[in-house]
């Protein structure tokens, strides 16, 4: 990489499916190109995070998607209207020419921007094992430096232009899921459809079936609008019954632990079939499961952590029913397997990791 003779490798293809039944195409670059990817990252990530915008939260050193939720549930308290935004084939439709404008206004070193040109550049390889050469846009999601490419294009194309044309305008972006408040029905219109002309000027398309109008319907907003609940970072925001400090019960709006969310950890249970391991013992299935559940729990449990019941009461279940294969004396016996495990959990409240946050028999 110092004398400059250093060529990236083609970036081998590989489809994921996502939720909505399609595939997402990531870009899985060699050892080397990686390596030399985190070289560059690494040395140009400190100087961007002066110039980042503060509403920005993805794929950023000290940044959390729980610090996005949690500034947007502060905005909804006091905006009644917001636009959920998504951009179509994001990473497919970056302009390499837009990309290179935003790299020579805040990169200087010529050596940086000739490699990451040369890794823009680079063809992928199909699933066909056929090369495909890129005509002039996309970074390969999957890279080590293409989400802070991602986001310094994202920089200039909206949260630098949202600062400058409506700077009274509060949002949060995390990579290309984006959140604009508004304060009310006709500003959130007009913000569309000049972000839409943004998108369009800048090479990009907003997702159809994913932008909407958002309309947060709480105690003290008798507004009407069919659309009164949307879905970031895995959460799904609703109007909900909240409590107030006193006791009383009012109607908030606030996120918990989407639908998707729950439908895709709930498979990822059935699919393990954990009731038909009979070989392994109880300590061995909390082995395996421990690490699971404790992503879960730190990152779904992070607000109204109560919701995530249902997972464990399928769990118990399913640890329930192995139970009753495991050992011939709970055969017949839904009832004695269920006591059986309530015990146990007495004496061992800290094998699950569940079970120390109070989900003991969910």
């Amino acid at each position: 990489m110092t004398s400059g003779s250093y060529f990236p490798r083609a970036v081998l293809e590989k489809e994921i499916p996502k939720k909505d039944g399609r595939l997402r195409k990531l870009g899985i670059p060699t050892i080397s190109d990686r390596i030399g990817q985190e070289v560059v990252k690494s040395y140009l990530e400190p100087g961007f995070e002066e110039v980042f915008h503060e509403n920005s939260y993805g794929y950023r050193p000290c940044r959390s998607g729980h610090q996005a939720l949690e500034e947007v549930r502060r905005n909804v308290r006091k905006y009644t209207w917001l636009l959920d935004m998504d951009i179509k084939n994001f990473f497919d439709e970056v302009s390499h020419e837009l990309l290179s404008k935003a790299l020579h206004h805040i990169v200087p070193e010529k050596w940086a921007k000739m490699y990451i040109g040369r890794w823009l550049d680079a063809p992928v390889e199909k699933v066909n094992g056929n090369l495909e050469y890129r005509k002039g846009k996309g970074t390969p999601q999957g890279g080590v430096i293409s989400p802070l490419l991602s986001n310094l294009f994202l920089h200039y194309v909206l949260d630098r232009w949202l600062e400058l044309n409506y700077p009274e305008v509060k949002f949060v972006r995390y990579a290309d899921d984006i959140i604009v408040h508004c304060r009310s029905k006709a500003e959130a219109e007009n913000m569309l459809h000049s972000i839409q002309g943004r998108m369009t000027s800048c090479h990009l398309t907003l997702h159809k079936d994913k932008t909407k109008i958002v309309y947060c319907k709480q105690y003290n907003n008798k507004a009407k609008h069919e659309i009164v609940s949307f879905d970031f970072l895995g959460f799904s925001f609703q109007p909900r019954p909240s409590r107030l400090k006193n006791g009383k019960m009012f109607l908030g709006y606030d996120c918990a632990i989407s639908q998707s969310s729950m439908t895709k950890i709930l498979e990822e249970l059935r699919s393990s079939s954990f009731q038909n391991w009979t070989l392994r013992s109880i300590e061995e299935i909390a082995a395996y499961f421990n690490p699971k559940i404790r992503g879960w729990l730190h990152y779904y449990g992070k607000f109204r952590k109560r919701h995530l019941h249902k997972i464990f009461k399928l769990f118990h279940k399913r640890l329930t029913n192995w139970l009753r294969r495991t050992y011939k004396r709970f055969k017949n016996s839904y009832i004695q397997a269920c006591n059986w495990l309530r015990r146990y959990t007495e004496v061992n409240p800290d094998l699950f990791e569940h079970w120390k946050h109070g989900f003991v028999n969910a």
